[in-house]
């Protein structure tokens, strides 16, 4: 992604896609942002349930444009995952992108200095992995070398974009299921990461249907990073993932691309919109000396004050 399209989508406002572990359906939505995923369809729904959109409808809305919730939209589907079905089973994790006819997909549209990012990670949050994969173009297959550290039930998302003037910018999801003793892990709220020796602190707040601006601050031995190297097109590398349907956002760094050679720090600074109140599962991802490192957080994003929803008895008068 060039410089111009990164600014662009950071004025925007990037969507945080998580939730709180209770699932979509009963996630708190703000009135502001039901009117926005109900906008040019309240004809429609008017006609078939004489009413406006209720909050279920503008979660079903939101299920269906948040990212990572399918395997297939828009006419590619990601095609089942092969990989070992145990814990320290050495193999290959392999896939297909497939189009709207069943045929492999071998031209991409290069994006973040890649044509498909591979992410996988446990159905709690835990064992998370973003490696590139390669693509054997003969046959449309992307594999890479693969080990499970732990078992329990895997999210494989595959974020790409078509070749083509047109093509949609796409994550696609399957699950896969690893033997053994599983043992889940419940995500507390941390803004402080340590990792590899380097402490990353995260400083703002999410605050659902509004933008918020996340900044994170390397240190190591209490000194400030200052040798962030590029990766992956920018200082750093944040993914997203709502706690319980684990929806998907993928984002860099705000800012100009990198020029070769260049470092930076010790902030990396993001702009985050969640869309539902929750817990939300964050993933950064910067590079000093050739090493890639990856700083885990979680967030609670709560609803703004002024879109708290409306009680029973706060909607009427006092005697009435």
């Amino acid at each position: 992604m060039n410089a111009g399209a990164r600014l662009a989508l950071y004025g925007a406002g990037v969507v945080v896609a998580f939730g709180a572990a209770f699932g979509l359906a009963q996630a708190i939505i703000p009135p502001s942002v039901v009117s926005e995923w109900t906008k040019g369809t309240e004809m429609e729904e008017h006609g078939a349930h004489g009413a406006a959109a209720t909050t279920d409808d503008a979660a079903s809305a939101a299920a269906t444009t948040l990212k990572g919730l399918s395997l297939s939209i828009d006419g590619y589907a990601l095609s089942p995952v092969e990989a070992p079905t145990a814990v320290d089973e050495a193999g290959d994790l392999s896939f297909q992108i497939r189009d709207a006819h069943g045929t492999p997909v071998t031209e991409y549209t290069t994006a973040h200095d890649k044509d498909l990012h591979l992410i996988v990670v446990r159905s709690d949050g835990s064992q998370f992995r973003h490696v590139p994969p390669t693509l054997d173009e003969a046959t449309g297959t992307w594999s890479l070398p693969w080990e499970w550290d732990a078992a329990g039930t895997y999210r494989v998302f595959a974020d790409f974009t078509p070749a083509g003037p047109d093509a949609p910018s796409l994550t696609l999801t399957q699950t896969v299921q690893v033997a053994g003793e599983f043992t889940p892990v419940t995500p507390e709220p941390t803004q402080v990461a340590e990792v590899d020796g380097f402490t990353v602190s995260l400083d703002g707040a999410l605050e659902a249907g509004s933008a918020s601006d996340l900044t994170f601050t390397l240190t190591k031995d209490g000194t400030p990073v200052t040798g962030l190297e590029p990766y992956l097109g920018a200082f750093g590398h944040l993914v997203a993932l709502r706690e319980g349907d684990l929806a998907y956002l993928h984002v860099h760094a705000a800012g100009d691309e990198p020029k070769a050679g260049e470092t930076s720090g010790p902030e990396i600074a993001f702009a985050a919109e969640a869309p539902t109140a929750g817990r939300y599962l964050l993933y950064l991802d910067f590079q000093v000396d050739g090493v890639v490192h990856t700083a885990e957080f979680v967030m609670d994003a709560a609803v703004p004050a002024g879109d708290a929803p409306v009680s029973e008895d706060d909607s009427h008068d006092d005697g009435h």
